[in-house]
């Protein structure tokens, strides 16, 4: 039996983030089929709810957060203890990107790394800490095994700027599920008695959730429910300030449980995405797979991952415009049309089934696949030609 080490997340069972999603759902996919260790944060489970296995995978708890600054300790402590108890690393995020080079060359372990999306990208960190993250990005694929991308999008990124043919994976929606409203949570939360819109993420600038707040702000009739870590920035704390108090504006906390989360989420009239930064985004996927109508930011990955085929919107005056002016037909159209793209995209079974052909592939004599060097010299040339008219609009995504 193959042993794997998933490195990278808070742990699981996963309570939120996307990463955490993904190493939940490989765990309880590959149940029985790979000796799987998971590496977990103490940060994030209580002394009481640490269990020294879940589904069949081991469970080893570090003492440092998993995001932020002390991720960089966190995934490179991870890599020395896996060596002595995996032989195939998946490695979710780039902060231990500087170990990789070391894994490569002086180990037998073969390295899939996924890069996510553009990490060093986000607003929340500082000029150094995103050089850093740019440069251990740049190592994570230059010297993995095998790197995925888990959008259309970010692929090209990796094949312009480094050469690299990434593995395409995305995220699954099928965990989710369509709850109907309890008496109980009509009670606790009223404003469920008529059509609301509703959003769930990170409290962070590259959600736009300033954009978007604005915009349901100026639609008082329109009531919008928030769910988001509103204390864990400043950002989120005044921006939970200044919006509290108005009336349609509904701001939650971090729902852990998800059932009472796809109750909620089930039972809106419109899922509104407004991530700018990153690939494809687990919340949109999930959205998607529950047949919610989706208005997203209109940046080249969330058209990517919905296919085209969402509503957009680029900024909150465009948005409230759309929602001044929505009809149900519409919106009802274009759930229907989510729901059938994640149907055909977004199932954990896909999802998991290509993670492990990519780790089966090792036993052939995979090797990483390079995109030619003189392709990216007639980059400018087909781009302005209109040939490769999939990569004109690289630069809406990855840079300023």
């Amino acid at each position: 039996m193959k042993r794997i080490a998933i490195i990278g997340t808070a742990g699981v069972p996963g309570k939120y983030g996307g990463f955490e999603t993904l190493a939940h759902q490989l765990v309880k996919q590959w149940k029985g089929t790979f000796a799987l260790t998971v590496y977990c944060s103490k940060n994030y489970y209580p002394k009481q709810d640490r269990v020294s296995t879940w589904e069949g995978a081991r469970l080893v708890y570090l003492p440092f957060n998993a995001n932020g600054v002390q991720s960089i300790l966190y995934d490179l402590v991870s890599m020395l203890h896996a060596l002595f108890v995996a032989d195939t690393f998946i490695v979710l995020g780039v902060s231990g990107g500087v170990m990789v080079p070391f894994l490569r060359w002086f180990t037998r372990k073969k390295i899939i790394v996924n890069i996510d999306g553009l990490e060093w990208r986000r607003q929340k960190w500082s000029p150094l800490a995103k050089r850093f993250l740019r440069w251990s990005e740049r190592l994570a694929v230059r010297f993995s095994h095998a790197d995925v991308a888990d959008n259309d999008q970010i692929k090209r990124y990796t094949a312009i700027q480094y050469k690299t043919l990434s593995h395409m994976i995305a995220y699954g929606g099928d965990h989710t599920q369509r709850v109907a409203l309890s008496r109980e949570t009509k009670a606790q939360y009223p404003f469920t008695q008529k059509p609301y819109a509703f959003k769930v993420c990170r409290i962070e600038p590259e959600n736009n959730i300033h954009e978007v707040l604005a915009a349901f702000e100026q639609c008082e009739d329109m009531p919008l429910v928030l769910v988001g870590n509103w204390q864990a920035s400043a950002y989120g704390q005044q921006l939970l300030e200044k919006y509290r108090r108005v009336p349609n504006l509904h701001l939650l906390p971090p729902i852990y449980d998800q059932r009472a989360l796809d109750e909620l989420r089930s039972n809106c009239f419109v899922y509104i995405h407004g991530h700018s930064a990153g690939g494809t985004n687990p919340s949109l996927v999930e959205a998607m797979y529950l047949g919610l109508p989706v208005l997203a930011f209109d940046v080249s990955y969330n058209r990517s991952t919905t296919d085209n085929q969402a509503f957009y919107f680029k900024n909150a005056q465009d948005l409230s415009k759309q929602l001044q002016h929505w009809h149900y037909r519409d919106f009802r159209a274009n759930g229907n049309r989510m729901v059938a793209l994640a149907q055909k995209r977004y199932t954990w079974a896909i999802v998991a089934g290509k993670y492990k052909r990519l780790v089966f592939a090792f036993d052939y004599s995979y090797s990483k696949k390079n995109v030619l060097a003189s392709l990216s010299r007639l980059q400018s040339e087909l781009l302005a030609s209109g040939g490769l008219g999939h990569l004109k609009n690289v630069r809406t995504f990855y840079e300023s």
